[in-house]
């Protein structure tokens, strides 16, 4: 899971050149970003994050101007697991495009009940963050990078 911090205005990434930690701001997620410091650009998070309070990721889903890929999961499911490496690569090939989170509904079991998750893994794309951010697909199970990845593009193009 991912090792970034978030807060309820965004995400922290350091910097590859010089090692400061930026802030990269849920409302700006889709400009360039530069480093605080040394002014060279920074990267989107390329690994799915994971969400610790029910706070932050209503701050994120609303505000983000990426679209939001969330994976609902527990550490007891077997399925879950089999699906977290395939999310690393989700996140590593849509740095930019996506930002992939992960919500472990044991810990944030208000997300839960309030999105009615009912079986895990489940995966929900979340889109139109300047608007408040809804969900505008669902499907649960588990797949392959490559079928996770479809899944989005698809529920996007809708």
């Amino acid at each position: 899971m991912g090792q970034l911090e978030l807060d309820e205005q965004g995400v922290f990434v350091t910097c590859v050149t010089c090692g400061q930690k930026n802030r990269l701001a849920f409302r700006r997620m889709d400009a360039t970003a530069r480093c605080g410091r040394c002014k060279q650009p920074l990267r989107a998070p390329s690994v799915p994050l994971e969400v610790t309070s029910s706070t932050d990721f209503d701050q994120l889903v609303a505000h983000a101007t990426l679209p939001v890929v969330v994976d609902y999961w527990a550490p007891w499911c077997g399925p879950c697991r089999m699906v977290a490496p395939e999310l690393e690569k989700v996140a590593a090939r849509s740095a930019g495009r996506w930002l992939i989170l992960q919500v472990n509904t044991d810990e944030l079991s208000d997300l839960g009940e309030r999105f009615r998750i009912r079986s895990i893994p489940t995966m929900a794309v979340f889109s139109g963050g300047r608007e408040g951010g809804r969900e505008v697909g669902r499907t649960a199970g588990a797949r392959p990078a490559a079928d996770i990845e479809a899944f989005v593009r698809q529920t996007l193009a809708a």
